[in-house]
């Protein structure tokens, strides 16, 4: 009986279809259509990793069929302009040969247009990216090159570890690449999130891959993180304060912290905590990889146009939103118009300190709204919660400023477990001010007050130099009233002058 006529479609060839061949699952002669040839040309021009792997499946295909004794032939033409899947079926139909293909919708269509069609199911259960992780692993980089390495520990507190001393070449990467892409269709919640020119993003399961290639990177790189901690809001040890704040009253979160510490794991366990209260919690994801129950609704931002989760979220209404990575002014602009909307908001950003994280905000809104939009702002260190900021607005004068006619709105930026304020937000003149307060202040007044005191008690040692109401106040014993000269006169005017401050004298008569 001859060979049957296999026509290949993108998918098995992304699949890695010659491995069937090799172990003689399938048997026949290998057709590659000419509109498939040119859709991954213009794809490998376009910088698309899936069509990189494409053609050297293509080119392993042609070395099979040689040594099968198979023929492997380039078939069709480029004159219709229909789709490439259209043109492969059209194809099959005319000549009767059988349609190779690890896509389901092409495997259904197919079959209803009685087209024979061979389905690539996997042949394998366990992926190679397995084998790299043990329970301590976070990420995994590999680059050609070099000696793959991992980091191991938790948020926080790991280490940089080298798994092999053997260097990574790069058709080792490519391999480990097909596999994954191949993996997308089989693995539960696994899909291609983003594929850029020179980068692609794969959620494999609890998996993210991340993959460059020249000529974004300088040579074939895969870095795969995964979740190394699930928590739940209460293993956190939160203080009562802030339980109650988010139980009670928070709706515009911020979660702040650097690359690494956590703020997803945070933000997993904030909204569990949500769902479980019966709030009707959703997520904004790029890309999707936290994990959470069926009851939470993922959203990709790469799937969908900003305008398009504005209005689905506004017309499903949840009671609150977690807005994974915030990065750029679409992200910020979308958390903002939500807020304002009346929707609660959880949003996550890289930031060295609470305080940036709330800068990022500052020059996007006026400040008045800054309250209705931020109202707690939760820093995350190594993996727990170092700081919480609450954020409230009042009409007063500044801290530093005396004239009564200076009062004005000013956004407080209070320590919520301490009850202090640290940072006034303001407008003065045409600029925005972001002030320390509080301990930072403080320490700033001691100092001055240091100087003041060094000046004075050399020539008046029994004086005292004390703050208060935003100005240095020297007492003056009545005994020593003759000492306070025009020399320390003009010394403490240029002070006042130099550092912009008040100082006022009093003279103690009593």
């Amino acid at each position: 009986m001859p060979p049957k006529d296999l026509l290949i479609d993108k998918s098995a060839l992304i699949h890695g279809v010659s491995k069937y061949l090799e172990r003689k699952i399938i048997y026949g002669n290998i057709l590659i259509h000419k509109r498939l040839l040119s859709e991954i040309e213009k794809d490998a021009r376009e910088g698309l990793v899936t069509a990189e792997i494409a053609l050297d499946e293509i080119k392993r295909l042609r070395d099979v069929s040689e040594s099968l004794l198979v023929s492997f032939e380039i078939v069709g033409d480029l004159i219709s302009r229909q789709d490439t899947n259209d043109e492969l079926r059209e194809y099959c139909l005319k000549r009767g040969c059988t349609i190779v293909t690890a896509d389901e919708i092409q495997k259904q269509i197919a079959e209803n247009l009685g087209i024979d069609v061979f389905y690539l199911s996997p042949l394998e259960n366990a992926l190679e990216i397995e084998s790299y992780f043990d329970e301590n692993t976070m990420s995994v980089h590999l680059k050609e090159g070099t000696t793959p390495k991992a980091k191991r520990g938790k948020p926080g507190y790991w280490q940089f570890v080298e798994l092999s001393s053997e260097i990574t070449s790069g058709y080792q990467i490519k391999k480990l690449v097909s596999e994954i892409l191949a993996s997308v269709k089989y693995v539960k919640d696994s899909f291609i999130e983003i594929e850029r020119k020179g980068s692609t993003i794969v959620q494999l399961g609890n998996y993210r891959v991340i993959i460059t290639h020249p000529p974004l990177s300088d040579g074939w790189e895969v870095t795969i993180t995964r979740p190394v901690t699930r928590k739940k809001l209460e293993d956190y040890n939160l203080h009562e304060k802030l339980m109650n704040r988010l139980k009670e009253h928070a709706e515009g979160i911020l979660i702040a912290g650097s690359p690494g510490m956590g703020k997803t794991t945070f933000a997993q366990a904030l909204a569990e905590f949500y769902n479980r209260m019966g709030k009707v919690v959703k997520t904004i994801e790029s890309p999707r990889d936290m994990h959470l129950p069926p009851e939470i609704t993922q959203y990709s931002k790469n799937y969908a146009e900003v305008g398009e989760l504005h209005d689905i979220l506004l017309l499903s209404r949840p009671d609150y939103t977690v807005y994974d990575e915030m990065r750029n002014d679409e992200d910020f602009k979308l958390y903002i118009d939500l807020r304002l909307a009346g929707i609660g908001m959880i949003g996550v950003v890289h930031a060295t300190s609470p305080i940036d994280a709330i800068h990022r905000f500052i020059n996007r809104v006026d400040i008045g709204t800054i309250p209705n939009i931020l109202d707690t702002v939760i820093f995350i260190h190594a993996g727990n919660v170092a700081k919480v900021y609450s954020l409230d607005m009042t009409v007063k004068v500044p801290t530093g400023l005396r004239e009564a006619d200076l009062a004005r709105p000013v956004v407080e930026v209070k320590d919520l477990i301490e009850d202090k304020v640290e940072y006034e937000i303001y407008v003065f003149g045409e600029q925005t001010m972001l002030v320390p307060v509080g301990k930072i202040a403080g320490n700033k007044q001691n100092a001055m007050q240091n100087k003041l005191e060094r000046v004075i008690l050399n020539v008046i040692p029994n004086a005292s130099v004390t703050y208060e109401n935003g100005e240095y106040v020297i007492t003056i014993p009545k005994e020593e009233i003759g000492k306070f000269n025009k020399k320390l006169v003009s010394k403490l005017k240029r002070y006042e002058k130099k550092h912009g401050i008040r100082i006022r004298v009093k003279f103690d008569t009593s």
